[in-house]
């Protein structure tokens, strides 16, 4: 039976990591790693280009790895992968996946110590064995076992765009499998957006009329009779905070809320919609997004529920990386795909010198893009499109920004990020970031805490006190789409909005695919009640251009 994709390019991802742990060159790996990206993102079923012979088409698939594709496809392994397999165990592999582990590390550890499981990495970390490998220490330990740690604490959760099409995926198979629900949608956390989603989870109704929990495929399910579907969904979607206020509530009005639905008295309400529960209520429709018991209910109650951001809100792209810095592509391949995507600005902010390891723009680059720009403006529509110059600047350690002003002074914006030392205590950490955010060529600033979510915790900041500042000197927060990073979190954007903060929803894109990721940063910013008014790239050309204009004075 052929091999389904996903698991094709599970296992081009596991050969390339075998032959980074084997010491070949990381860009022959990362050849596999790109193929496998394309396959997960196909429009056409493999199995149709299979027939037509058409693999090598498919971007990032040469010649070896079509051959390694089929063969993959038709019989499962690969003797290339069969090789790669009996030269070192399968549990060396989840090595990777702890942060500050490369494959040189891990294969040093196998090699060194035989550490091939992550049992026996924590128990040489325990017994101090990790520091008698060349290059590792006491230090070394200490971060790996706070590392095992935040991945215990973190374990069974997944990235939203990770639930996104877990949900998608089940919302394909549960017809098939379950033919007496007539109606199935998602719940729970993701219907929430959360940053990080615990459980996917789904609500049903039954043409069979019953009632109740059960599971699918591992993951539950809450079943109604089409009567009483709309309270069932919010049952299975609110957190347990939201749905406490709203039993509250509805005594408030003489009725009463349970999981099982609304009543009144003995008699039951029934509620085919969410709106049907929520108007009995007296209450408008509150989005999904709010219902985390906070004071939605009574911002509902009061008629002044926000109207929140939109996809079809966002009108340009700000903070975007080219071929310039770290990126996959040209300029001009970002800024198209960009207008094609019928934006009408694209922000490019590759960057700035101190970051070496993604190949930092230097003065001698800086200018190039810039007179590539002008080129390209000078062939986009007059105000239609327009490309804004602009620079990813390091936050150095003592809070100043990556260049001279005279070369600050040449950018449209500036977009200011921490990327080093985040471990710094949280008093030194907040300075640091106070005085870029006071910087008067300070645009943006990016990714406010450097977390990587299930990865990384925030950097120790003061977030209150560095709103304020935003706020103070016309600084954009960055709401950081990357769904590895959704940075600043969502619980900070009302404080943001009480202050009088603007924000940005930005994809931090490194490759066209990846503008699309600000679809994630809508989502948690309506989670925070973000409205289009107050985010920067909802603005049409002329107020962006006017904006910038005005915060460069």
């Amino acid at each position: 039976m052929p091999l389904p994709t996903p698991e094709i390019a599970a296992l081009l991802i596991e050969i390339g990591q075998r032959l980074e742990l084997g010491g070949e060159s990381p860009f022959k790996a990362r050849a596999y790693y790109t193929a496998a990206e394309n396959l997960l993102s196909l429009t056409e079923p493999l199995p149709d280009l299979i027939a037509r012979g058409k693999l090598r088409t498919i971007p990032g698939v040469g010649e070896a790895i079509a051959e390694k594709i089929l063969k993959l496809y038709n019989t499962g392994t690969h003797p290339t992968l069969d090789r790669l397999r009996d030269e070192l165990p399968a549990g060396v592999l989840a090595l990777l996946r702890i942060p500050g582990l490369g494959p040189k590390k891990v294969a040093q550890l196998y090699n060194d110590l035989k550490i091939s499981s992550i049992e026996e990495l924590e128990a040489a970390c325990r017994d101090g064995r990790i520091r008698d490998c060349k290059g590792m220490s006491q230090r070394t330990e200490t971060k790996i076992l706070q590392q095992l740690e935040l991945m215990r604490r973190n374990a069974g959760s997944c990235h939203l765009h990770t639930a996104e099409e877990r949900t998608a995926g089940a919302l394909e198979r549960l017809p098939q499998l379950h033919p007496e629900w007539t109606r199935i949608e998602a719940a729970g956390d993701f219907r929430r957006r959360c940053e990080v989603v615990n459980d996917i989870t789904f609500a049903a109704v039954s043409k069979e009329g019953v009632n109740g929990d059960v599971m699918a495929e591992g993951m539950p399910v809450r079943v109604s009779s089409a009567e009483n579907f709309g309270a069932a969904w919010i049952a299975a979607t609110g957190s347990d905070e939201h749905l406490e206020k709203l039993a509250k509530y509805a005594e408030s009005k003489g009725l009463k809320w349970s999981e099982a639905g609304l009543s009144k008295g003995a008699k039951p309400v029934p509620c085919a919609k969410e709106e049907d529960v929520y108007a009995t209520l007296g209450l408008p429709f509150i989005p999904p997004e709010l219902r985390e018991g906070q004071d939605e209910i009574e911002l509902a109650a009061a008629g002044k529920l926000p109207v929140l951001v939109t996809d079809a809100d966002i009108r340009g792209v700000v903070h975007s990386h080219t071929d310039f810095s770290d990126g996959a592509q040209t300029l001009q391949e970002m800024a198209d795909a960009v207008r094609g995507r019928g934006y009408e600005y694209y922000g490019v902010s590759d960057h700035s010198q101190s970051a070496g390891y993604a190949g930092g723009l230097k003065e001698a680059k800086i200018t190039a893009q810039h007179k590539l720009a002008d080129e390209l403006n000078a062939k986009y529509p007059a105000g239609k499109f327009r490309i804004f110059k602009g620079i990813e600047s390091d936050i150095k350690e003592d809070g100043s920004l990556d260049y001279p002003d005279k070369i600050l002074a040449q950018f449209d914006f500036i977009v200011a990020s921490l990327h080093s030392r985040l471990t710094l205590p949280k008093e030194e950490q907040t300075r640091r970031v106070l005085k870029a955010v006071s910087n008067k060529y300070t645009t943006i600033l990016g990714h406010m805490t450097g977390r990587l979510l299930l990865r990384r915790d925030p950097a120790e900041l003061d977030v209150e006190e560095v709103l304020k500042a935003c706020a103070r000197h016309g600084v954009v927060v960055e709401v950081n789409a990357n769904p590895h990073r959704l940075d600043v979190d969502w619980r900070y954007h009302r404080k943001g909005l009480e202050l009088g903060c603007m924000f940005a929803i930005n994809p931090d894109a490194h490759a066209i695919d990846e503008l699309d990721l600000t679809h994630y940063g809508v989502m948690v910013a309506r989670k925070g009640g973000l409205t289009k008014d107050r985010v920067l790239n909802c603005m049409n050309l002329a107020e962006f251009s006017a904006f910038l204009e005005r915060k460069r004075g």
